[in-house]
């Protein structure tokens, strides 16, 4: 089997903005498939550190293979959620001089059928990025009161449709529990009239992006998070920050903004960067993408 792919999403800008040095540290919080580590680990050498974060172990044993064993940088493979990146630099008594947050997915997540993420290929109806924990995505649609349902629907995918697809993902399980990605894909459809479809993308993909975001509970204790990363930073430290939505882009630009009032951080860009369009051309996956990033200018506010 072919080794899955992932292109990194706007590496020359997160690059620009961490600028890395020899001996420096750096923690990437959502190392996937080390597309931006393997750019990072050049950057830090000699001497430097690489801390690499991932809840999802699988992926993390590609990017161990993927980044080899340097001689001249150290290396920390961390199975955790970036939550935690603020213990594990403690842990290992580091501050970091750049810390990238890419929330994305990466293609080998959402080309995997088994995972359940993408509606394009039947699988089974999961989503979890980390799956020796939690409950799948079925689970919690076949138990989900209507109310909850559309609210997840709204609040995480903007769905306009968001009443609809409840009513006809309860009127379903209650003949069949929705067990696969297309029982769901299903239920979008009848929910949509045919003439209502955004012409741009599958009736579905707001659908499954906010199932998603709620199954993996990607927005709980982001903005603490993104605080207590902050503080992680050495003088002269980034945290560059890669959001996907507007529910996560606005929390890093509330977060970003804060801080920057304290006096010890400054943002690098008043609006988020996005890709140029030869980026989008080339990976049409990175189209929504904005990165945001901050630099610690002083330990103490």
């Amino acid at each position: 089997m072919a080794e899955p792919a992932h292109v990194p999403v706007m590496l020359s800008e997160v690059l620009a903005d961490l600028d890395l040095k020899p001996g420096g540290v750096v923690a990437d919080g959502t190392l996937g498939l080390a597309g931006h580590a393997l750019e990072f680990v050049p950057r830090v050498a000699p001497d430097g550190v690489l801390v690499g974060m991932d809840w999802d172990a699988s992926m993390q044993e590609i990017a161990k293979t993927r980044i080899g064993d340097p001689e001249d940088v150290r290396l920390h493979f961390v199975h955790a959620d970036f939550r935690q990146m603020p213990e594990t630099l403690q842990d290992l008594g580091l501050l970091a001089d750049g810390v990238l947050l890419d929330l994305g997915l990466n293609s080998a997540q959402i080309d995997d059928p088994s995972r359940g993420i993408a509606f394009r290929e039947e699988g089974p109806l999961d989503m979890r990025m980390d799956r020796s924990t939690g409950e799948p995505a079925s689970a919690l649609l076949n138990r989900w009161p209507l109310n909850q349902i559309e609210q997840v629907l709204h609040d995480y995918g903007d769905e306009r449709w968001a009443r609809a697809i409840a009513k006809q993902i309860v009127a379903r399980r209650s003949e069949r529990p929705l067990r696969t990605t297309q029982d769901l894909v299903d239920c979008v459809l009848a929910a949509i009239p045919p003439r209502a479809r955004d012409k741009r993308i599958h009736p579905a993909t707001r659908t499954f992006m906010a199932i998603r975001i709620a199954v993996n509970r990607e927005l709980d204790g982001l903005e603490q998070a993104l605080v207590e990363i902050a503080r992680c930073l050495a003088p002269g430290g980034t945290l560059a920050v890669l959001s996907y939505h507007s529910g996560e882009d606005r929390a890093v630009k509330q977060d970003f903004r804060a801080l920057a009032e304290e006096g010890a951080y400054v943002e690098l860009h008043r609006k988020p960067l996005v890709p140029t369009a030869a980026e989008v051309a080339a990976n049409p996956r990175s189209r929504s993408a904005k990165l945001r990033s901050l630099r610690r200018v002083q330990v103490n506010p």
